[in-house]
């Protein structure tokens, strides 16, 4: 499809008008004769979309455009300035988007200026190739997981495809089998959702060129790209605008990719796919570009929504509301996916996720190769982010350079955060045990529980000597949080329970909190501890998001709730955050085990000693579940009596519904 120019068969009006305003949307710019300090990534879009415009309707104007941006770029002696110029990101995508110009229209431009691209794409291929072999086995060239190696090497193969330089493409291809082979089979992509829409694309790029210049399918290899549009679509808000903003996101706009749904969607029949990249190309499209901190941005990539929208794929609306992603350790659950709707997402796992942790550590003992590198994966296991009424509210850091546990609803031992953090790449060099995970996963989507538990020990220094420290989170089918986080020590320690938020929680009557964000509003109840002491403050946290464009500084003001325990051994909060159901909560009292009630719904919990004692219920249990109108559910259980019934009895711990 790219190299020939060559969509899907079928009729798409709504891509074609959308190739043409983005082919003439710099034309009352004027060129850069220097090479600017910020990202030149865009002068490749800027010439390819002309070029691919002229392709599809002949107007010579899209030609003369395209060139335009052509004599710009080739005329730069070096492709990117402020950082690694000729061989990181800049380079990468104007090798993609110059061959692509240079294979559609290299006939129709003059003579002169076809040999200068020519002569300039072999210079830059050249440069990135030599590179790439010399630096194998320390930053992107092994980079196998993330945006870096996808995109310098997509950019690779596309020039030596278009200009037919074998050793280019062999080493590109056998760089994406190693990756394909390697990425999550779940989907999940522990960079966050902002670079999964910035280095995902390039993936199916350079997939989509495999297949046609080679014939070689690699589609299905390894599975994360059949299964990447449900965890993108499982980080979306609802009302579909907004991004959960795990990882490093420059805001929660930039999140969308419409050429990218379209072509997962076309790849492997997925009608959610498809809709997506409607709603993102159409009704999503000038707030995504007016909004989105990334750059290029998604106004660019009409060329992939032109070449990659098949329109005999059906398009259908979302309806699946639970997902959990064994790999990165993450459970999303939402109620509904209009705008008014609630989301949690709740995540815990190794730096990269579980199976890049792994095999960087082979890599590391076998080759001598540092290929793990997840400066954009933060220190936020077992930190949550909350979205209900169509507002953030409890929330996450976006961007930073000195990555800190306290930035994340997370937890603090005598006031310290992970250890070896306070750094960008904070899981480099750290111990291969400093590993959190989850347990006790229960996705239910027939009546809308889900639950949880984050262990985070590890993370910390082993100084503070903390043998457990456990975060249990359900979600009930009405969107309401119940928190349990259990803690241990060797030695008495001050235990913080942190909560983000956007603008400060506001004191209740009844000592809970309320927090507001626009005209939603939630209540915070903290049943345990009782003689904790609480407080707000402000967190500042300033980043720049990117080393080609040293001048750009993001800014991020986080109002922390933090609760704090006398000194103990032990630790235990019980909390509950309820938006704006009208239903206060209220704790239950328990002779073994914790619980909280909000009159139609109940949690009952014990995810240690898996033992719950209380009136109408005894259960050897992590956790007991119970709507007023449906059937209980179970986490972990081998017996559950309720109300002198006995509903379950079995040998080995089961795990879903009662009944």
């Amino acid at each position: 499809m790219l190299l020939s120019a060559t969509p899907p068969a079928g009729p798409r009006p709504a891509q074609e008008t959308r190739l043409y305003e983005e082919a003439t949307r710099h034309r009352g710019l004027t060129p850069p004769r220097t090479h600017p300090l910020a990202s030149i990534t865009w002068l490749g879009p800027a010439a390819s979309n002309p070029a691919l415009a002229y392709r599809v309707g002949g107007d010579p104007a899209h030609l003369a455009e395209s060139r335009r941006w052509i004599e710009a770029a080739v005329r730069l002696p070096h492709w990117g300035k402020a950082h690694m110029p000729d061989h990181d990101l800049d380079a990468g995508w104007l090798l993609h988007h110059l061959a692509l110009t240079y294979k559609w229209i290299g006939d129709d431009l003059p003579d002169g200026v076809r040999a200068l691209l020519r002569y300039k794409l072999l210079l830059q291929g050249r440069r990135m190739y030599e590179y790439a072999v010399a630096s194998e086995g320390s930053w992107w060239s092994s980079s196998y997981w993330q945006n870096h190696n996808w995109i310098c090497y997509a950019g690779l193969a596309t020039a030596g495809y278009v200009l037919g330089k074998q050793e280019w493409t062999e080493r590109a291809k056998d760089n994406l089998a190693t990756v394909l082979d390697l990425m999550p089979e779940d989907g999940s992509h522990a960079e966050g959702v902002v670079y999964w829409r910035y280095g995902v694309p390039f993936l199916a790029i350079h997939l989509d060129l495999l297949k046609e210049a080679e014939g070689i399918d690699w589609w299905d290899r390894g599975g994360f790209m059949s299964r990447t549009f449900r965890y993108r679509l499982h980080q979306t808000a609802p009302g579909f605008a907004f991004n959960v903003d795990h990882g490093d996101c420059h805001d929660r706009r930039s999140g969308h990719s419409a050429g990218l749904y379209y072509r997962l969607g076309a790849q492997y029949g997925i009608p959610e796919a498809q809709w997506m990249g409607d709603l993102a190309s159409g009704e999503l499209l000038w707030k995504e570009a007016a909004e989105s901190g990334v750059r290029p941005g998604i106004l660019p990539e009409a060329y992939l929504e032109y070449l990659w929208y098949d329109p005999s794929v059906q398009a259908a609306r979302p309806t699946e509301t639970r997902a959990f992603f064994p790999d990165l350790g993450l459970l999303a659950a939402r109620t509904g996916w209009d705008e008014d709707a609630t989301l949690v997402s709740f995540k815990a796992s190794p730096g990269g996720g579980h199976r890049a942790w792994e095999t960087a550590a082979e890599h590391r003992a076998e080759l001598g190769w540092e290929t793990l590198n997840q400066g954009h994966h933060h220190p936020d296991s077992g930190s949550f982010v909350l979205v209900a009424q169509g507002e953030f509210l409890a929330v996450d850091e976006g961007y930073s350079n000195r990555k800190r546990a306290a930035h994340h609803n997370l937890l603090l031992v005598d006031g310290q955060g992970y250890a070896d953090e306070d750094r960008y790449h904070v899981y480099r060099d750290i111990p291969f045990e400093r590993q959190a995970r989850q347990r006790d996963v229960l996705v239910s989507p027939d009546c809308g529980w889900a639950h949880a538990t984050a262990e985070i020990a590890a993370m910390y220094a082993p100084a503070l000597g903390v043998r457990r420290l456990d975060r249990t989170l359900v979600f009930t089918p009405s969107g309401r949080l119940v928190l349990l986080d259990l803690a241990e020590a060797e030695a008495a320690r001050e235990w913080t329970f942190l909560l983000q938020t956007d603008r400060p929680t506001e004191p209740l009557p009844d000592g809970g909190r309320l927090i507001r964000a626009g005209e939603a509003t939630a209540r915070v109840r903290q049943f345990a501890p009782a003689d904790g002491r609480t407080g707000c403050e402000v967190t500042e946290v300033v980043a720049n998001p990117t080393s080609s464009t040293p001048e750009l500084s993001l800014t991020r003001t986080l109002h922390t709730l933090r609760s704090t325990t006398t000194r103990s051994t032990g630790g235990l909060f019980l909390t509950a955050i309820d938006p704006a159901t009208g239903q206060d909560a209220s704790q239950v009292p328990c002779a073994q085990g914790q619980g909280v009630t909000f009159g139609t719904e109940t949690v009952l919990l014990s995810p240690v000693a898996r033992r719950i004692r209380t009136e109408g219920v005894s259960a050897d249990a992590a956790a007991v579940l119970l709507t007023s109108d449906g059937a209980p559910h179970v986490v972990a259980a081998t017996r559950l009596e309720l109300d002198g019934t006995v509903l379950l009895d079995v040998p080995e711990p089961y795990t879903g519904r009662v009944g």
